[in-house]
């Protein structure tokens, strides 16, 4: 085991219609002009947005809106953003979707409270000293947002696709309210579900460290989110699934299932986000389609830990030894993945690199990670291009 630190500052307001209690939250934290910040206009046809807005005119606080966030958020919208809260003197952001929206608010809220250009944090030029005071309401289980301290965005020119890191960023709130996630279709549902089974296995998977009660807690985390998945396949209104699968959505990445461990290994997160920059595909479809042949690129270097991964999680019996049980293991997740209709290979995603994409994702993957990637097996540049080819 590993010495950790950790650190969830985030109040979580979790059950059915606790998004009444918007404004109540941002009055307590001192907001008076709010950007609501969203993404498709399905927070309007579902009434949730027009609702907060009743609920904010009630408190006496003010607000302007900001729409039009998409999957794979854009730097334009970010900058826009910004512009658009100094212009109306906003003093706090509260994002309303899923975790593109709360990944765009995160970057208004570093450009806002840092100045200067704020794809300097995603690009690792600067470092943000503080954030912008910030609350969210979620509308899909997926990313962790709500009480993570990261955040993706990609920039327009080139599709460049980078997250960044900063405690500063976690929000002071988040509302969970599993009603809010029925609506959705099937499969951002189960892409959700997959992000949130890939932040945990990040973790998991690793060659540093380990702990037992925080392996008890990734396995359970990993059984619950299959069982919750397999559920909605059939019953998309099933409230308890709804429920298990968004609180699963935080505590798989807000550093709970990393406890005593290097960090894990986030090849395959890497590896995906240039995949969500070139092609801007479904974040947690892309992994379940790489996700696969990387393991099997790597499995040698640590075979206990996904032979444990196969037989704990997985319920497969173990074969004659560590590496028969791993790719068992294997097998059965990509199992797992086809039966919620998520693909387990670039061609199921849609996806048909060219020779010279091959190579452009690679270059991309390896200067984000300054050609030093995972923790199971360090990648290299060479690595990553054969692992996106070998997934096709």
């Amino acid at each position: 085991m590993l010495p950790f630190t950790y650190y969830t500052p985030t109040k979580v307001v979790f059950g059915p219609d606790t998004w009444k209690q918007a404004a109540d939250l941002v009055a307590a934290y001192g907001g008076t002009k709010v950007l609501l910040h969203y993404g498709s206009d399905r927070v309007k046809k579902t009434g949730l947005l027009p609702g907060i807005e009743k609920l904010l005119e009630e408190k006496g606080i003010g607000y302007v809106e900001l729409g039009g966030v998409v999957p794979n958020p854009r730097l334009s919208k970010v900058y826009e953003g910004i512009e658009l809260c100094k212009k109306e003197g906003v003093d706090f952001l509260l994002s309303v979707g899923g975790g593109s929206a709360a990944d765009s608010m995160k970057a208004i809220g570093y450009g806002l409270a840092n100045g200067g250009d704020v794809w300097d944090f995603y690009d690792f030029k600067r470092k943000a000293e503080k954030a912008f005071p910030m609350g969210m309401i979620l509308t899909i289980a997926a990313t962790g947002s709500d009480m993570s301290n990261s955040s993706v965005i990609t920039k327009d020119a080139g599709g460049i696709k980078r997250g960044y890191g900063s405690d500063l960023g976690r929000p002071l709130f988040a509302i969970l309210d599993p009603k809010l996630t029925m609506s959705l279709p099937e499969y951002q549902t189960m892409s959700g579900a997959t992000d949130i089974m890939m932040h945990t296995l990040e973790r998991y998977l690793n060659n540093g460290g380990s702990m037992d009660l925080t392996d008890e807690i990734a396995e359970g985390l990993l059984r619950t989110v299959m069982r919750a998945a397999a559920t909605l396949i059939k019953d998309p209104s099933n409230y308890d699934a709804r429920a298990n699968l968004l609180w699963a959505n935080s505590l798989s990445h807000n550093g709970l299932t990393g406890c005593g461990t290097d960090g894990g290994d986030w090849a395959c997160h890497r590896l995906e986000h240039e995949l969500g920059g070139m092609y801007d595909v479904a974040h947690g479809a892309g992994l379940a389609a790489i996700w696969g042949t990387w393991a099997r690129y790597v499995y040698k270097c640590n075979p206990g830990r996904f032979a444990k991964l196969a037989v704990n999680v997985l319920k497969v019996a173990p074969a004659a030894d560590d590496e028969a049980t791993a790719l068992l293991g294997i097998a059965a997740m990509e199992d797992f993945f086809r039966s919620i209709h998520m693909p387990t290979n670039l061609r199921e995603l849609g996806v048909e690199p060219t020779e010279e994409e091959y190579k452009e994702l690679a270059r991309k993957c390896a200067i984000t990670a300054k050609n030093n990637l995972g923790s199971v097996r360090v990648l290299h540049e060479e690595d990553m291009e054969a692992i996106y080819r070998a997934a096709y």
